[in-house]
């Protein structure tokens, strides 16, 4: 049997040397590899990048939305609920079951409870909003409802109305969230409610606004609010309906039909593609001749909402830096004309 092989001193200590050194390259090496990964792993934003990034929502939008719903916001708590008026959707059911409860079992609470009454009703719409619009719309239109909720939560209502005029707090009160909602629509979202129901139907049919169906609903609650509390209030409610109507379809630019004929002389495939793919719409183009130049030139034909034609004016020159157009705001639309969210 042979025997164990002996070391001698400086061969186990040279042995120890290289045990070291091989550790130490296994760890340089995972290291390393480690360092490979992570330079190859895709960089995780901040949940609020990815909400703007998941949902197209860049910080134009947001601060839109945010200054818009507090606009409305503002609005009703300043000068219509200060007034004994009601508004109308959601918001006005809500205020009227809020006054039914106060009422009824003698309550006397230091805030608002028609903000959270507000949120409960809007559960339901949601669901709809998610069903038979987008998932975009849906989940900025639940941030929107929150921030709607918020801030009528906490922005105080004046113990007296702000002005002795009641037909001047009407007035302010209905331009001032009409131009609010009409901005919210406008970045994508709603303030939930009866835009929901609107924004459904609009895209069935030409003849149907956001602010039309808006009223329709609100003659509605205005009735009851007459038949319980005075027809001067419903009176005074259904003015301010009407102005908050005016201005939404004025400010909600995907209701607004436009008319945009371009002229270049670069051949017009590359913009045909953007107003195909980008903004989801057919264009017609034919070949001309300029009446002052006698040299040939390409006329593109398009109908599209307002915000769609500012869009395409934004993008026009990456086509063509000579190219015009002349838009033409307010048209008729009749037949088959698809409104999108924005």
């Amino acid at each position: 049997m042979e025997g164990k092989v002996k070391f001698t001193r400086e061969e186990k200590k040279e042995k120890r040397l290289q045990k070291k050194i091989a550790k130490k390259e296994a760890r340089l090496r995972k290291k390393k590899e480690k360092e490979i990964r992570r330079a190859n792993k895709p960089v995780k934003d901040k949940l609020f990048i990815r909400i703007l990034k998941d949902f197209n929502w860049g910080y134009y939008k947001i601060c839109k939305n945010i200054l818009g719903i507090f606009i409305f916001s503002a609005a009703i708590n300043l000068f219509i609920v200060p007034n004994n008026l009601y508004s109308g959707g959601t918001l006005g059911m809500s205020q009227l079951i809020r006054t039914a409860i106060v009422n009824v079992f003698g309550l006397h609470l230091k805030f608002d409870i028609s903000s959270i009454i507000y949120y409960i009703i809007n559960i339901p719409l949601l669901v709809l909003a998610y069903r038979k619009l987008s998932k975009t719309f849906f989940v900025r239109t639940i941030l929107t409802v929150t921030l709607n909720s918020f801030f009528l939560f906490i922005i105080p209502i004046p113990s007296a109305p702000l002005t002795e005029d009641l037909l001047a707090n009407v007035l302010i009160g209905g331009i001032l969230a009409g131009i609010g909602v009409g901005m919210v629509l406008s970045t994508g979202s709603s303030t939930g409610g009866t835009d929901i129901i609107g924004m459904v139907l609009t895209q069935k049919s030409n003849k149907i606004t956001v602010g039309a169906i808006g009223l329709g609903i609100n003659v509605i609650i205005y009735l009851i609010c007459g038949f319980n509390y005075g027809i001067e209030i419903m009176i005074y409610s259904i003015i301010y309906a009407i102005f908050e109507t005016i201005m939404i379809d004025r400010t909600h630019s995907q209701v607004i039909f436009s008319e945009a004929i371009i002229f270049t002389k670069e051949p017009p495939q590359k913009m045909i593609h953007f107003i195909n793919y980008e903004l989801n719409r057919g264009a017609t183009y034919w070949e001309a001749i300029g009446g002052y130049t006698e040299t040939k030139t390409y006329i593109v034909y398009a109908v599209l909402s307002k915000y769609e034609r500012m869009r395409l004016e934004r993008h026009m020159h990456e086509f063509d830096e000579k190219a015009f157009m002349v838009g033409y705001d307010g048209m008729i639309v009749k037949g088959e004309f698809s409104k999108y969210l924005v």
